[in-house]
């Protein structure tokens, strides 16, 4: 029987099992130890749950958790590793360097050859990984040598390499609600051991509830709060800690909105910010609005978006919309912030408020469309230009006729050689007056049938 060295001697697993220091924040204190005990994420850490079911069974395969700050991912890694008997490693997109991952990944390897030990590692913000610090992991993650949780503010699928995560499976973690942040009040209030059981504290319900909602789905925000207030208010004579409203509006700092110039919260922002105003909710729309200004948004991107929503979605229904977006982007760029909010509000008011037409793109898209596919058409020699030198011997512009010779400043000839239409006016706001001159107009050309004559 061959004897146990550092290969074959199974080692104990790395995991955090260990309580924190009494010292530690009472965010690390609180961190929970089994599922149980865990807040929120219902939607994949429920009853009957893939991502529950697998950490039960410690069949949890690699894996990428992705949300905002506060919301579990570190958390749930913990108990991932509390619960499985793999080995725990533990890396960080911060501080690692490529050296430390091949080290781990070399001791995974040999762990598993010889003592049978699968090795679960984890690496807190794998998108601060370069794309080589990434595919050093790729061979080991497909292989099985180890398995990968990583967690991540941003959106894996742009800011973690494609095989790594087709190889793993994407968990979206939400912000906690308010509801899910009470209850974490509560556990800190009444847990003797970890949490602030021990003091006489009365937390009024009016500060319980601004914490709550100021901690914007925040978790560790909320619980940092919390032991601010408690530990910084001198308890009364009888030895009770009162924390009112006044003590929580200082203990928690203004909402600070999570929102990132160039990732999700970016893109999803402008979006429904642009949906709003499509779908006519101007109250909506000026939300999504309220929230880039606060971030900081730059006001030239706002108002590109929304001169394009004023030609995309309200369109020939009302072209003013156009025309004030594009003078509300010309305006915010000379005055800016803060002034800036005024001229982009009044913007998306009227887009969202305006008839929708989403004619003009349609119409423009089917042409392209056309062209692409290979329907060039030749132009039509009356069209053609017969300004130089030799363009009459060619017949070009031969037989064109000028529109205003004619009553209505209208005569029916060919200007394409096909019937196929493109533009379809809809009777919303002005674009009904241009379909009923345009109805009239593509009457008076099929009666011409071909024999151009001025219209009556």
């Amino acid at each position: 029987m061959p004897s146990e060295d550092l290969f074959t001697a199974p080692p104990a697993p790395e995991t955090p099992r260990e309580g924190p220091r009494p010292s530690a924040p009472l965010a690390a204190r609180l961190r929970p130890r089994n599922l149980d005990e865990y807040t929120g994420q219902t939607h994949i850490l429920g009853p009957g749950q893939l991502l529950r079911r697998a950490i039960e069974a410690d069949r949890v395969q690699s894996v990428i958790l992705y949300g905002p700050p506060g919301t579990g991912k570190t958390s749930l890694a913990t108990i991932i590793a509390a619960q499985t008997r793999s080995r725990f490693e533990r890396l960080s997109g911060v501080e690692s360097n490529v050296s430390d991952i091949r080290r781990v990944l070399a001791s995974a390897a040999n762990r598993l050859a010889n003592a049978g030990q699968p090795t679960l590692l984890f690496i807190d913000e794998i998108h601060r990984f370069n794309k080589a610090q990434q595919d050093v992991l790729l061979p080991d993650v497909e292989n099985g040598v180890v398995r990968l949780i990583g967690a991540t503010t941003h959106n894996p699928f742009f800011f973690v390499n494609a095989p790594l995560v087709s190889r793993s499976q994407v968990f979206e973690l939400q912000p906690l609600s308010e509801e899910d942040l009470r209850g974490l009040i509560r556990r800190a209030l009444t847990d003797k051991e970890r949490g602030l059981g021990h003091l006489k504290i009365q937390l009024e319900e009016d500060a319980a509830s601004h914490l709550a909602r100021m901690a914007d789905g925040d978790g560790r925000k909320l619980l940092s709060a919390l032991e601010i207030a408690v530990m910084t208010t001198e308890p009364q004579a009888d030895g009770v800690i009162h924390v009112t409203l006044a003590v929580a509006e200082q203990s928690i700092q203004r909402k600070a909105v999570v929102y990132d110039g160039d990732g999700d919260a970016h893109f999803d922002t402008i979006s429904a910010f642009i949906k709003s105003m499509r779908g006519s909710d101007p109250d909506a729309a000026l939300y999504w609005l309220a929230k880039m200004i606060h971030a900081g948004e730059d006001p030239r991107f706002i108002a590109r978006r929304m001169v394009i929503c004023a030609a995309e979605d309200v369109g020939l229904a009302d072209p003013m919309a156009l025309v004030l977006a594009q003078n509300a982007s010309e305006a915010a760029e000379f005055v800016g912030w803060p002034e800036a909010r005024i001229p982009l509000a009044e913007a998306a008011i009227y887009i969202a408020t305006a008839n929708k037409s989403n004619s003009a793109i349609v119409a423009i898209d089917a042409a392209l469309e056309d062209v692409r596919s290979g329907r060039t058409l030749p132009v039509p020699e009356p069209l053609r230009d017969a300004h130089y030198r030799g363009a009459a011997t060619l017949g070009h512009g031969q037989g064109y006729q000028y529109a205003h010779n004619f009553p209505g400043h209208y005569v029916p000839q060919e200007y394409v050689p096909t019937d196929k239409r493109y533009y379809s006016p809809t009777e919303q706001g002005t674009e009904k007056k241009i379909k009923e001159r345009l109805d009239r107009w593509r009457s008076l050309k099929a009666q011409a049938s071909g024999d151009l004559k001025p219209a009556p």
